[in-house]
């Protein structure tokens, strides 16, 4: 493959930090690409395949028209390493309850709901249908109360307040209520007979990285059930869910309303 936009962007996948700042540094001192070149490069890092990676880059590099220089081969490693890094830190993960594949790495709703809630800094926003057992949940969100987290548990209401829940949707986290602001939907329309339902599952650290999926916050959904969620971690889009929700708590209009 002598593509040389390719092959770098390849090589930006591959190739760890350390190699890429090792192997720019060795490019922005030749302006052509000198056979000598595959020799540094390959000696920068070691590696069994560092030989064939570097061979590849230099073939690619001799056969642009014209081959640019060296600081310029250097600069778009760097760029699409950054680039790659960048795509990384925000990657989608999924997560599962119930019965594994071999398609799909273990990531268990249970074990990624208390890495997101750990991760949180500054609030937590926390959206369930329904909302049973769960004690190592409810003890993470406390951790994070105490540390000075704002807490919004938006939870669907009971047939009796006029929710779609049968049961009493907070029973697990009756010790946060001094720590934590509780939400229902309020005021919600009829629709054929029959009252809609807060139905979303939502777990937002800041507005950096939520889990959002099928699972209630139960303890059969979260290890029992087949469920299946992904981890979201691109800040653009878990900004705009999470500022949904926000919109929906304004004190002027929103229809979702702190409960007592």
């Amino acid at each position: 493959m002598n593509d040389l936009p390719a092959v770098i962007a390849a090589l930006a996948r591959e190739l760890p930090e350390g190699h890429v700042r090792a192997w720019a540094q060795i490019l922005r001192g030749h302006p052509a690409p000198h056979p000598a070149v595959r020799g540094l490069l390959t000696r920068a890092r070691t590696g069994a395949v560092m030989g064939a990676r570097a061979a590849r880059l230099v073939a690619a590099w001799s056969a642009a028209d014209p081959p640019p220089p060296g600081s310029a081969v250097a600069l778009a490693l760097e760029t699409a390493s950054r680039m790659h890094g960048e795509t990384h830190r925000h990657r989608t993960d999924v997560v599962v309850s119930g019965p594994h594949s071999d398609e799909v790495p273990v990531r268990l709703t249970s074990s990624v709901i208390i890495e997101v809630i750990r991760a949180s800094r500054t609030s937590l926003l926390v959206v369930s249908f329904a909302a049973f057992g769960v004690a190592e949940v409810a003890r993470e969100l406390a951790r994070a109360a105490g540390r000075g987290v704002r807490v919004d548990l938006v939870l669907e209401g009971s047939i009796e307040d006029g929710g779609a829940l049968r049961g009493t949707p907070t029973e697990p986290f009756e010790a946060l209520r001094s720590l934590a602001t509780f939400w229902a939907w309020a005021d919600r329309p009829k629709t054929g007979g029959s009252v809609p339902a807060l139905h979303a599952k939502v777990v937002a650290a800041d507005e950096d990285v939520a889990l959002l999926g099928s699972a209630n916050l139960t303890d059969r959904a979260l290890a029992h059930n087949l469920e299946v969620g992904v981890v979201l971690r691109d800040p653009d889009v878990v900004r705009r869910l999470v500022r949904h929700f926000r919109a929906l708590m304004r004190p002027e209009d929103g229809p979702l309303r702190p409960t007592g």
